[in-house]
């Protein structure tokens, strides 16, 4: 008995060592396609931030979940600093020729600027001719 207590106490010790190691992350994004009335799966996002020179550096590239969420970009670093220009660029033309659908837009590119430790998330409401997008929370 005492055994199976020691195995339990551990077992607990481990899962809250991890639980408390679980990373954090400052910026997420979201694609509801409002003529499916459905979230947009497997949607390919890259993210780039914007260098001094004004130039943009790739520094992530993911796929949109089933639900049509990316909940993990910009791992938050103790002493990192994540402020500075970003751009999500969120190529919708394969997933339209999945649907057999035409689109305007081949890609969609938002630009934004990340000034303090708050989390970003950055969703757009799509359609083949036309988007939305704002700040969400």
């Amino acid at each position: 008995m005492k055994t199976k207590n020691f195995l339990i106490v551990l077992m607990l010790a481990f899962a809250s060592v991890s639980f408390a190691q679980e990373a954090k992350y400052q910026l997420s994004s979201h694609i509801l396609d409002v003529t499916q009335g459905e979230p947009a799966p497997n949607v390919k996002i890259s993210l780039s931030k914007q260098k001094d020179n004004g130039k943009w550096t790739t520094i992530d590239e993911k796929y949109t979940d089933s639900n049509g969420r990316i909940k993990d970009f910009l791992k938050e670093e103790k002493g990192e600093d994540n402020k500075g220009i970003y751009k999500l660029t969120y190529y919708v033309e394969p997933y339209f020729t999945k649907l057999n659908q035409s689109s305007f837009y081949p890609f969609i590119e938002v630009v934004f600027e990340i000034k303090d430790e708050k989390h970003y998330h950055v969703p757009i409401t799509l359609s083949p001719f036309g988007y939305s997008t704002y700040r969400g929370n």
